[in-house]
């Protein structure tokens, strides 16, 4: 094994023992550093000193002649930054030769937002008739009042939720821990689920998770995205509904009813605040539209 190798490992283990990242990031920062190091062959592999801005601008150029988009590759690059800044930190190297690097343009994606009428449709889709209709319920409710990743709410345990204060306690990407408000709505549905609905689908199994399926056991992913996708069906919405729908709806509507950007960073989890600001743009095109309608010298 190389050095390159090596220290690739290294890293990958410093990512899930320091960093605490989640298994989904940890995987896609192995696959481009491994398609990095396929790209470097083995003579410069030997040598990570000699890793320099030129090979890195001459990955970057390939990785556009092998089709990739401007975003991916702003993302191996930015894989690339973390690994370096890696060698820089056990002193293995002295400069980090993707500092200079600028970061591919891309366009600015801008995430598919609900109107307040169209969550108000969806949140109130499910039968409440029903154990599961009360666990869905309270599950979309708290998704959109929390503003959580889907990971977040089917993981939430019983003991990170305060109905009595009115907040649920997240562990979110690289386990840091937030606290954020839930509201009326969220904490009445909550409850009325935890009396109602969840002994009746726990039957004799015991399960430290607030949201159950079947035996206990949480609810996967790509159930509680079919689930969403049917009740969007239900209700009419023409717009592609996903759980990160409510996640963008809720910090969208925070800033148009005028929170500031720094509070929606803090609940919404994110460490960099220039993560939050592409809602500012979907916020800002509301503004204007608001302005264009009702200024008299618009």
């Amino acid at each position: 094994m190389s050095p390159a190798d090596t220290f690739f490992d290294q890293y990958l283990n410093y990512l899930v023992t320091e960093k605490g990242l989640s298994r989904n990031t940890i995987a896609s920062y192995s696959r481009d550093l491994a398609r990095f190091m396929a790209y470097l062959g083995p003579r410069k592999k030997d040598r990570v000193e000699t890793i320099d801005t030129t090979i890195i601008l001459k990955y970057i150029i390939h990785l556009r002649k092998q089709g990739l988009s401007a975003r991916s590759r702003a993302r191996h690059l930015v894989s690339l930054r973390g690994f370096f800044k890696y060698l820089i930190q056990i002193k293995e190297i002295d400069i980090d030769p993707t500092q200079t690097v600028d970061l591919p343009k891309t366009t600015l994606k801008l995430p598919d937002v609900l109107t307040v009428n169209e969550v108000h449709r969806l949140l109130n889709a499910p039968e409440i008739k029903s154990p599961a209709g009360l666990r869905n319920a309270a599950m979309l409710e708290t998704l959109y009042a929390a503003g959580l990743r889907v990971s977040e709410l089917i993981h939430l345990k019983l003991t990170s939720v305060n109905l009595e204060a009115g907040f649920v306690r997240v562990l979110g990407k690289g386990a840091k821990e937030r606290i954020v408000p839930i509201g009326n709505h969220a904490n009445e549905k909550i409850s009325l689920y935890m009396s109602a609905a969840r002994p009746l689908l726990l039957k004799s199994y015991t399960s430290e998770f607030l949201f159950i399926a079947r035996a206990g056991n949480p609810m996967t992913r790509q159930g509680f995205w079919k689930l969403m996708k049917r009740y969007a069906r239900h209700c009419g919405l023409i717009k592609k509904v996903t759980p990160h729908s409510l996640r963008h709806s809720f910090a969208t509507h925070l800033l148009e009813g005028g929170a500031d950007l720094r509070s929606v960073q803090v609940m919404l989890g994110h460490t960099d605040i220039s993560t939050t600001q592409i809602y500012t743009h979907v916020a800002r095109d509301h503004l204007i539209e608001i302005h264009r309608r009702y200024h008299p010298r618009a």
